[in-house]
C-alpha cells in the first residue's frame, strides 16, 4: 500500500481522493493497510478517504479508553474542518465511531461498522495472556481472526508477537480490551438514528454472528449485509466484496 504519511500537529494520517469525506479508524492491533482496498478504491468513486492513527501508544494509561480516542477523532475531524462524515471502523475502531456518532451525530452522514466491539468480543489477549512469548501460540490465535488463515502472513504475525511482548504496548492493548468490555452501547444505539451499515463476516469468530444480529435490532435505522466465507476483517479478507457491499449501501442512500 503506497502513501504518505502525513504528520501535523499531534495527528499522523493518509489521505487520498476528493469528495464526500470517508473517514475510517482502525482496530486495536490493526494498522492502516488493514483498509487498504477501502484507500484505493473509494477515491476512484468520488471520495475522500482519511484514515488517521489512533494514538494507543502516546495517550497515558489512565486516558487508555475508547471515550480518549472518540475525542481524538472529534479534535481530528475538526482540524481537518470535515463535515457530512463517512465513518467507517472495524473492531475497536467500531466502538470508537459508534462513541463519536452518538456524541457528534451532527457530523456523521453514514456510519458503517465491521467486526465492531461495543456489545460483545472475545479478546485475543485475555487477562495476563500467559503465552504471549509463544510465537507458534501467537501465530494461531492470529489466524483464527480470518476464515482463511493464509491472510495472517508472517508480518502480521511478527507485529503482534511484537506488540504483545513489549511490556508498555500490551499494557495499553489490555487497558483498551478492558475499555472496551466496561463500555457496552446497548443502552445508548436504540437513541442513535444515523444511517449505519453493519458488514459482518459470517464466520467471524471475535465478534460472532449473533452480535452484528443484535447491532441490528438495537440501532433504529441500521441494515446487516452478511459476507460468507470472511472472519472478523472483511475489509482484508474480502477486500472486493467489502467494498461492493459499501458502495452499494452508499449509493442506495444517496451519500
Amino acid at each position: 500500500m503506497e502513501h504518505e504519511l502525513i504528520v501535523e500537529k499531534e495527528f499522523s494520517y493518509i489521505e487520498s481522493g476528493e469528495g464526500r469525506p470517508i473517514v475510517i479508524l482502525h482496530g486495536l492491533m490493526g494498522k492502516l493497510s488493514n483498509f487498504k482496498g477501502v484507500y484505493e478504491y473509494f477515491p476512484k468513486k468520488n471520495y475522500n478517504v482519511v484514515i488517521p492513527e489512533l494514538p494507543i501508544e502516546k495517550v497515558s494509561i489512565l486516558n487508555t479508553n475508547v471515550k480518549t480516542f472518540a475525542k481524538y477523532v472529534f479534535d481530528f475531524v475538526k482540524f481537518k474542518k470535515l463535515s457530512d462524515i463517512i465513518l467507517v471502523g472495524n473492531s475497536l475502531g467500531g466502538h470508537v465511531a459508534l462513541l463519536f456518532t452518538r456524541d457528534y451525530p451532527e457530523l456523521v452522514e453514514g456510519l458503517v461498522i465491521t467486526g465492531s466491539s461495543g456489545l460483545y468480543e472475545r479478546s485475543m489477549i485475555g487477562d495476563g495472556y500467559p503465552k504471549r512469548s509463544n510465537y507458534e501460540y501467537i501465530k494461531s490465535k492470529t489466524e483464527e481472526v480470518f476464515y482463511d488463515p493464509a491472510i495472517a502472513t508472517k508480518e502480521l504475525v511478527d507485529d503482534i508477537f511484537e506488540t504483545v511482548n513489549n511490556r508498555g504496548k500490551v499494557i495499553k492493548v489490555l487497558a483498551l480490551a478492558k475499555s472496551a468490555i466496561r463500555h457496552n452501547m446497548s443502552e445508548d444505539l436504540p437513541k442513535m438514528k444515523n444511517k449505519t451499515a453493519i458488514i459482518w463476516g459470517n464466520q467471524d469468530s471475535v465478534t460472532p454472528p449473533k452480535v452484528a444480529e443484535d447491532f441490528n435490532s438495537l440501532l433504529p435505522n441500521s441494515e446487516l449485509f452478511w459476507i460468507d466465507k470472511c472472519g472478523h476483517a472483511p475489509m482484508m479478507e474480502l477486500p472486493n466484496e467489502f467494498n461492493e457491499v459499501m458502495f452499494k449501501w452508499l449509493k442506495k442512500n444517496k451519500l
